[in-house]
């Protein structure tokens, strides 16, 4: 099983750059980033719930009422995470930003195996552990450091915007935790992840009403819809894809080493969507130091783990 879940958390990172890409489009599609995450959402709901009926587990929906209610609610941090992109992007950048939620989540993750929260017992503060996650921040530093000049924002003065991208980040793997609590009360992971996509739908719609209500900000459209590329709707599979993995994994091979891995296939596979210019996105050169960050991250992960 473990053996298993090192590539396939490696490989769930991955898809989130493909997740990326595709509510590029969508949110092209529909005008509105907050639409068209609540239909990426609803497609991923879907999906794990199709999964669910073939695998004949769907019925374990009938114990969800007996369950403690904040096992359920993970699917809020997924809403959080996106409004807080929104938001950060543009006075950040998407450069720091990204850099910012690496850290929020490695640190957290940090936290959740020094406590013994992720589903194992209590990790020690060994040499090895305090050196990956040092090689992990830091190759976290060095992509924002390779990127500096594309997409970054001066960050002085911003301290309030800086703890929220942190923030983002680190509910990515208590999501992550709290989804693992959920499995155990149910045993079934198709549905545990269709529990979390439906709560994170139904945030996400709430934030799309409040937006239009109280913001005053343009209604969505379907128009652009039809026009939209086939690959536009693959940002709800690719991301129920990585929240299954995520709790999965974390209380078998702990949370730095899944959150660690996740973080390094993402990267990866940006690069080369940044190469090429996958997804319609445009082609940006990838630099010498940026390509150091990725390793270096790697190999953090790959010292919390082995050793």
């Amino acid at each position: 099983m473990e053996t298993l879940l090192i590539p396939a958390s490696l490989l769930a990172g991955g898809l989130l750059a493909v997740q990326a890409g595709a509510n590029a489009q969508l949110s092209k599609a529909t005008g509105s980033p907050f639409a068209a995450t609540t239909l990426q959402l609803s497609v991923g709901t879907l999906a794990l719930l199709t999964l669910a009926l073939a695998t004949g587990t769907l019925t374990a929906l009938a114990s969800l009422p007996s369950v403690p209610w904040w096992h359920a609610i993970g699917g809020v941090a997924s809403a959080f995470y996106v409004v807080s992109t929104i938001l950060l992007f543009p006075r950040l950048g998407a450069i720091v930003s990204v850099g910012l939620f690496i850290a929020g989540q490695m640190l957290a993750s940090f936290a959740l195996d020094v406590g013994g929260l992720a589903g194992g017992a209590p990790r020690a503060i060994n040499v090895p552990l305090a050196l990956g996650m040092l090689a992990i921040l830091a190759g976290a530093a060095i992509i924002v450091k390779g990127q500096a000049g594309q997409q970054s924002q001066p960050v002085a003065g911003k301290a309030g915007w800086i703890v929220l991208a942190l923030l983002a980040g680190a509910v990515l793997p208590v999501q992550g935790v709290v989804n693992g609590l959920l499995r155990h009360d149910l045993g079934a992971p198709f549905v545990v992840g269709a529990v979390s996509f439906l709560v994170a739908t139904l945030a996400m719609a709430a934030t799309l009403l409040f937006s239009a209500a109280i913001l005053r900000t343009p209604a969505p459209t379907l128009q652009g819809l039809p026009a939209m590329p086939w690959w536009g709707w693959l940002g709800g599979f690719a991301g129920a894809i990585y929240v299954t993995t995520v709790f999965t994994a974390i209380p078998v091979i702990g949370a730095s080493a899944a959150v660690g891995l996740t973080v390094a296939g993402q990267q990866v596979a940006s690069v080369f969507v940044d190469r090429h210019g996958w997804f319609r996105l445009p082609k940006r050169a990838v630099s010498p130091l940026r390509l150091a960050g990725v390793v270096l991250l790697l190999a953090g992960v790959a010292v919390i783990k082995l050793l």
